[in-house]
């Protein structure tokens, strides 16, 4: 039964906070804007959004590897990323209501045409705004006890960078040869001005990110592969096909380091929004750190000379972030093939998308139809009642699948009750013990999305999860 979109957000907000799956953070001081707290539940979804991600890009795959970067690194990172000088966006403020803006939020053609709103757009002020300004997104902190310019820093805008300051030492100590990736899960920080819908837009965020090194002139190719292959991902963990899409960016709107980006979008209750884009960087980053090396020593932490990059400059092309081609006998630095997706954003829309009501027994029923790999309770096990020994039986299996899986069991009000409590968390499989049990050695199982009930053995319950897993 489809929940209206304007009604979903509410609904599914409320469950979150019922159910432990969201909380705001430092809610008890009330609140903090753009950061959010994973209850119980939804660090277990979450941890499965990214155990999915690192499957299907890390563990079954050749060539790919693992990193954990830190979220503190040189102040020459950014200079040389580009960050400090396009890592902004164009604001305005209303005289009136103090109340601040993104340009392009009010007017979605800014890039193109340079037109900057004068009026502010609330309808109950309609005050003067000001000319536009950038406003750098980066979270500024300070190395050591001292505060002052030359111990200024920032916190990591994304994980990327991390990728490409290690992919000399990657390389060294690793047998990848080119096309390889490196991927890695990891929190980032942007001081965004107006945090919105829930957890969409946050402040601080986790991203999973890979950097698919690849040789000039096969970066085309690689790029229609990713973008493929990320849509899939979507769709194999249950996504479904109409709230999903591909969105190119125009030719002239692409960013500072990308010769092409496409991103995968999905229909929140809010409209549609980004989840991950995959970009075709070039070999930007590697080339600009090449410089950037250049100027260690040099860093005073504001005057540093601008790079600048001098394409066919062969010493650009042989350094140390450049790669040899055994096979080709030369060196050059790779292009990169970079999907980067949202670890919170795909949470949200794998809840937005689970979310739906049903009617049994003549009651609404709220449930979540998440795909079992991504369930915070794979399973629950459920005594009948508390006596005759079947509280004893359900333990024993709830021990037993406790190893492998995260599941629960629950003796706690009438069986109807708890299997509409699994139903809101999204358990898809309850294992109920009752007099039958005692009796054969049977139990029963019910099935999460439609109710069905059939009768196992005890001893076939690990590989009847294990197959309702395996889907």
């Amino acid at each position: 039964m489809p929940v209206e979109s304007a009604q979903l957000m509410d609904k599914l907000t409320a469950l979150c906070r019922r159910r432990g799956f969201l909380f705001q953070s430092s809610e008890i001081y009330g609140g903090i804007n753009g950061a959010w707290d994973y209850g119980p539940m939804g660090v277990e979804l979450k941890r499965n959004v990214k155990d999915a991600w690192w499957q299907a890009m890390v563990r079954t795959r050749e060539d790919v590897v693992g990193l954990d970067s830190a979220i503190l690194m040189h102040p020459l990172t950014w200079k040389a990323s580009g960050h400090i000088e396009n890592f902004a966006d164009p604001m305005i403020d209303c005289k009136k209501c103090k109340k601040r803006y993104r340009v392009d939020e009010i007017e979605p053609e800014y890039e193109t045409t340079g037109k900057v709103p004068t009026v502010c757009p609330d309808a109950k002020c309609k005050g003067e705004l000001t000319p536009a300004r950038k406003f750098n997104l980066m979270f500024e902190t300070h190395l050591g006890p001292v505060v002052e310019s030359a111990a200024k820093t920032f916190l990591r805008p994304e994980t990327a960078q991390g990728i490409f300051a290690n992919f000399a030492n990657v390389v060294s100590s690793t047998r990848v040869k080119v096309p390889f990736g490196i991927a890695q899960i990891g929190k980032s920080f942007r001081n965004e001005i107006n945090p919105r819908n829930y957890t969409f837009r946050s402040r601080e965020f986790e991203q999973m990110e890979l950097e698919f090194f690849c040789k000039p002139g096969t970066d085309d190719d690689w790029f229609t592969y990713w973008v493929e292959a990320r849509k899939n991902w979507y769709f194999q963990l249950g996504m479904k096909p109409d709230r999903l899409r591909l969105r190119p960016h125009d030719k002239e709107k692409l960013s500072h380091y990308s010769k092409a980006t496409t991103d995968v979008e999905y229909l929140f209750p809010f409209g549609w929004g980004e989840l991950e884009g995959i970009a075709n960087r070039t070999d930007y980053d590697l080339r600009q750190h090449q410089v950037g090396m250049r100027s260690v020593g040099k860093w005073n932490g504001e005057n540093l000379q601008d790079f600048r990059l001098v394409a066919e400059d062969p010493e650009y092309a042989a350094g140390k972030l450049s790669y040899f081609d055994d096979e080709e006998k030369r060196r050059y630095i790779p292009y990169v093939i970079e999907p980067s997706a949202g670890a919170d954003r795909a949470t949200l829309a794998f809840l937005c998308d689970a979310y739906d009501e049903d009617v049994a027994n003549n009651e609404t029923r709220v449930v979540l139809r998440l795909h079992p790999r991504l369930a915070p309770i794979k399973a629950a096990l459920l005594p009948l009642v508390k006596k005759d020994g079947m509280p004893e039986r359900a333990q024993t299996l709830y021990q037993a699948l406790k190893r492998r899986w995260s599941v629960m069991y629950d003796d706690a009000a009438a069986i109807g009750k708890r299997y509409r409590r699994q139903d809101e968390v999204g358990t898809p499989l309850c294992f109920t013990i009752d007099g039958d049990t005692l009796k054969d050695g049977t139990v029963t199982v019910r099935e999460r999305d439609s109710m069905k009930q059939e009768r196992i053995a005890e001893d076939q319950v690990l590989r009847y999860v294990e197959d309702a897993l395996a889907r």
